[in-house]
């Protein structure tokens, strides 16, 4: 029985830092997406609050867990910024023609 436990354990740490991953990008995602389209006072509502869930995780969760959502946060940031990229080369196509 104490195998059992222990391989729940186990699983429950994947499970933890998966949600944590997904979470991360999430909020990272709804962040970004929602700060282009805000004014100033909301965009500030907004950094405010991703960095206060950012302090209040490093407080009451696990070194792991903390660590994926800063990755998934990271990789929100990535594919937000890679796709300015994209837009801005379709836009110097359009000119060109």
């Amino acid at each position: 029985m104490n195998n059992f436990i222990n391989i729940l354990e186990i699983i429950g740490y994947f499970l933890r830092a998966l949600g944590f991953l997904i979470l991360g990008f999430a909020i990272g995602r709804f962040t970004l997406d929602s700060y282009k389209q805000a004014i100033w006072q909301v965009q500030i509502a907004l950094v405010i609050g991703f960095f206060g869930l950012l302090v209040g995780l490093t407080d009451f969760s696990s070194p792991g867990s903390m660590g994926m959502f800063a990755i998934g946060a990271g990789l929100a940031m990535v594919m937000v910024l890679m796709a300015k990229k994209e837009e801005k080369e379709e836009i110097k196509d359009a000119k060109k023609k």
